[in-house]
Parts: C-alpha cells; sequence; structure tokens
C-alpha cells in the first residue's frame, strides 16, 4: 500500500493560481491523469495531468524537456494517446512520476516557466476514455445495496447465501464504456408485465442509475499466477466514477439462470480524470468491521493491512438535472450521498478473488464496484432502492417527482475526499444524459 511520502503535504501550493482556492478537485496532491486534446480539433489524444483549471499536456511537457532520470520513462508512457502503457509501469515507476509532477509545479519551481507553455485550459479541453478497456467486471460490493435489492425478493432473506463470503461479480461489456458527457438512446428489450402470458417489447419504462466507482487495474498477472492479497494493490492504478446504467424491467426478466445482459450493456459513464491511489493514501480507512455473526473473509481474501488500511473514504453524490429545472435554470437536485467507506469487499479483495483462479487482468481491465449505497436510505445510490422498487417517488424540487429516469433528464456524479491534516481532492464530474429510444 502507497505510504504518504512529500507529494501529500497540504501545505503544498502550485504555481497555477487555481489549484489553491481549497475548493478545486485538483490541487497539486491529486495530479490525476484523463486523454484529452483541444476541443473540436483534429490533434492527437494525449495525456494530460489535471492541476487546478488547467491540463499539464504531457506530450508537451516531455518535448520540451521538463522530465529526466527515473521520471522520463513513466512520462512519456504517460504522454501517448491512451494511458495503458502508464498503467502497466507499476506503482514505484508512477511514484517517480508524480514526484517529479509536484515539484515542477509547485510555487517556486525553476521548472514554471517551461511548462507554463504545456499548459491547456480544461475548459477548452474534451476527453476520451482513458484505456483500452480490454475487460470489465462489475462486483457487487455494497451489502446495503445487496440487501436492499434483496428485501424486494425475499423480504425474509434478503442475502443470497454466498454474499459474505464471496466477492459477487459478472463479466460486463467494455465497448458501451463512454467517457462524461454521454448521451444515449433510451434502450429496448423484452419485458414481461406483471400478470402477462408472454413478453412485449419496447422502450425500457424503468431505467435507473448506479453511482459506482471503477477501478482501473495497472501492472497485469500472467494466466495461471493468482495475485496474493499483500500484492493486490500494487496492480491497481487508480480509480473514476463510474455510472451503470441500468434497464431494470428488462433485467428483471431476463437475469436468471445467468445474469444481466441487454439491461446493463447499452451504456456505462466514466469521469475523465483517473485518481491514483497514491493520491488516495491519505484517504486510506480500516475495511468495514463485520457485524457480530457475519463470517470472516477466508484466508487468501484476508490480510492484516486491507484490515487496517483497505478502504477508502470517497464521499460520493448523485444529482439529477431534470428538462424542467434546465430550463427554470434551477440547480440540480440530488438524489443521494455516501461514502466508499461502506463498501463490504475492498479493492484489494476484488483483485485477488479475480484472479484467485488463474485468471489473468491486464492494464487498462476497469473493476466496477458495484452500486455503493450506504447504510441508510438517503444514501441507496440507486432510483430501484431509493423509490422502492417504483412505490415511492423522489421528491425533486420544483415540485417534480421521479420514480425512474425520464427522456431529456441528465444524471451527474461527484467524488471528493477531505479530512482535517489533508487537502482536498477531488475527481470531477461524471455526467451522461438520457435520449428518447430510437
Amino acid at each position: 500500500m502507497t505510504p504518504l511520502n512529500e507529494t501529500h503535504d497540504p501545505k503544498l501550493t502550485s504555481w497555477v493560481a487555481a489549484a489553491n482556492d481549497g475548493r478545486t478537485d485538483f490541487p497539486i496532491q491529486n495530479l490525476p491523469f484523463a486523454i484529452f486534446r483541444r476541443q473540436g480539433s483534429s490533434e492527437a489524444w494525449r495525456g494530460g495531468v489535471a492541476i487546478g483549471d488547467q491540463i499539464v499536456d504531457m506530450a508537451a511537457a516531455v518535448q520540451a524537456g521538463v522530465f529526466s532520470g527515473d521520471a522520463l520513462a513513466p512520462a512519456q508512457a504517460a504522454a501517448e494517446s491512451t494511458l495503458n502503457s502508464l498503467m502497466g509501469l507499476g506503482p514505484q515507476r508512477l511514484s517517480h512520476l508524480r514526484k517529479a509532477l509536484s515539484k515542477a509545479l509547485q510555487t517556486g519551481s525553476a521548472k514554471e516557466a517551461a511548462l507554463k507553455t504545456c499548459l491547456v485550459p480544461q475548459a477548452d479541453a474534451e476527453y476520451t476514455v482513458p484505456a483500452r478497456i480490454g475487460d470489465y467486471t462489475d462486483f457487487y460490493t455494497s451489502v446495503h445495496h445487496a440487501t436492499n435489492i434483496g428485501k424486494q425478493f425475499r423480504p425474509d432473506n434478503p442475502l443470497l447465501p454466498n454474499y459474505k463470503w464471496v466477492p459477487i461479480g459478472y463479466h460486463g461489456r467494455s465497448s458501451s464504456i463512454a467517457i462524461s458527457g454521454q448521451s444515449f438512446p433510451r434502450p429496448r428489450g423484452q419485458t414481461m408485465p406483471p400478470g402477462a402470458e408472454s413478453p412485449s417489447f419496447g422502450p425500457c419504462k424503468r431505467l435507473d442509475i448506479e453511482l459506482e466507482l471503477g477501478v482501473f487495474v495497472g501492472a497485469g498477472n500472467a494466466s495461471g499466477e493468482p495475485i496474493d492479497i499483500a500484492d493486490a494493490e500494487d496492480h491497481v492504478f487508480g480509480i473514476v466514477l463510474l455510472n451503470d446504467w441500468s434497464a431494470r424491467d428488462i433485467q428483471g426478466w431476463e437475469y436468471q439462470p445467468l445474469g444481466p445482459f441487454l439491461s446493463k450493456n447499452f451504456a456505462s459513464t466514466i469521469s475523465p480524470w483517473v485518481v491514483t491511489t497514491e493520491a488516495l493514501a491519505p484517504y486510506r480507512v480500516p475495511a468495514v468491521v463485520r457485524p457480530e455473526g457475519d463470517p470472516q473473509p477466508l484466508p487468501y481474501l484476508d490480510s492484516a493491512h486491507n484490515r487496517d488500511a483497505g478502504a477508502f473514504d470517497i464521499q460520493l453524490e448523485a444529482l439529477i438535472e431534470t428538462p424542467a429545472l434546465r430550463s427554470a435554470g434551477q440547480p440540480p437536485a440530488r438524489l443521494c450521498l455516501t461514502s466508499y467507506r461502506h463498501a463490504y469487499w475492498t479493492v484489494a479483495q476484488m483483485v485477488t478473488h479475480h484472479t484467485v483462479n488463474g485468471c489473468n487482468l491486464q492494464p487498462g481491465d476497469m473493476l466496477g464496484s458495484g452500486t455503493l449505497s450506504g447504510p441508510t436510505l438517503d444514501q441507496a445510490c440507486a432510483l430501484i432502492e431509493l423509490t422502492s422498487g417504483g412505490k415511492n417517488p423522489v421528491q425533486l424540487h420544483g415540485g417534480e417527482q421521479r420514480t425512474w429516469l425520464e427522456d431529456g433528464d441528465t444524471v451527474i456524479l461527484r467524488g471528493w475526499c477531505e479530512k482535517p491534516g489533508a487537502a482536498r481532492i477531488g475527481f470531477g464530474e461524471c455526467v451522461g444524459t438520457v435520449l428518447p429510444a430510437r
């Protein structure tokens, strides 16, 4: 696990003024990575690092000779058109680059003049998916989400017997993962209306959100070689926000016996900035304490480090902007606020379990956390929970309400970390809009 070092010092400031206001998601203590180009241009996609309201153009910075020594090779990898090469270098070489970037961006840096010419305003940029995502696996790490959903189908026994023993997951589809700003048509498919004798076909009527985190794999493992939990986070590059949109009525008809299919593969939206696990080091917290009576993890899923500091206290928020709110100039309405610290299974446990059978992970693979609902209803991170399966609509300001998403609705996810004695860091936004069915 990444220890604290000089890059986390909350007293550090940057010569990029917008990085020092205490409100930005991107102070010098963060330094997340994305793939960008100037908006509307035909420029090549390349890597960038967020600082305040600016982007360090890594291709330009390498060309300007800003990096040398141990930081040069990872800087060159960060300048490529995807982050896969950088992800595959592993945490030690990534840390060399982080320290070099921190020094170059600090107030009084001798490299300020050279690096100033390599800045691009974030307002002028557009983004693409940060890596070639070869494979995508979605987990089910919130026991609160699993319980809330289970109660709707099995009130007396909401959790299936395996939940507290094994990190549950399913293999999703990577081709429909898109960057923040994604707009997608309402999906169509088969549904079985209550009381009907045969299914019908048409647009989804129960479209939902799922507030999740996406974990990008760093260095991979060879086929047949499991990753020990003590080494698991050495194989993790960083984390993004993830909205895994779900068609609940399609899901209800198709999911048995093999799980989600068309209800999940039409769209998934991620935020552009990948916050590294090193940047998140100040916000580590103990893994969730299992209640008395719960089984303890099997030995391959357990370690002292994971128990003591395997979770992250990441604040997570979902908001909705309806067409009516938008036209009235009103702010989006909050749907929920929770923290990743409530997850039952940790990042390390997801990686370890995924590979325990010999499955090989590759740089750029993505693991979804599953819907990250907290212990109270206002921390439920999907409409199916917030509305008790559609029975109790969510009341929005302006007199509106929502049971399920309607055409024209925009959902905004935000994530950040803050605590006394550490700099506030954030993830930016993850935004997606529902269009009418085609």
